[in-house]
């Protein structure tokens, strides 16, 4: 039995591509001729003049996170806008959670802001 078609990204071209899934052979984008990216098979991809969506999606694929289905469905959470991004980067750097982890977060615990002292 066949398996089912997964996604490619190119980010430069902004463009995505379903193809079959085989781990030993690279993908190129047939516009630009860059690599592309297996980002799964959960994966929507944005308009092509969302420039902030493919931003923060660049962000992501960045930090190593991709769009697999899980056993329940989807691949869970991840931020759409790139002031979600901005958010979990800023509770990674407070935390020290690693990046990746704090990007599929779901809500980011509140922490109020600080003045110069380091109070609040």
């Amino acid at each position: 039995m066949p398996h089912g078609k997964t996604s490619f990204v190119c980010l430069p071209c902004r463009a995505s591509y379903k193809q079959p899934y085989d781990r030993d052979r690279q993908r190129i984008c047939p516009r630009c001729a860059q690599p592309l990216i297996h980002v799964g098979s959960a994966f929507a991809a944005p308009r092509r003049r969302d420039t902030a969506a493919w931003r923060t999606l660049s962000v992501l694929l960045h930090a190593g996170v991709r769009f697999h289905k899980s056993c329940c469905g989807g691949p869970g959470y991840r931020p759409r806008t790139v002031r979600e991004v901005r958010e979990r980067m800023t509770y990674a750097q407070r935390c020290g959670e690693p990046f990746a982890r704090s990007l599929i977060r779901y809500a980011v615990p509140f922490s109020p802001p600080r003045g110069r002292d380091g109070r609040t």
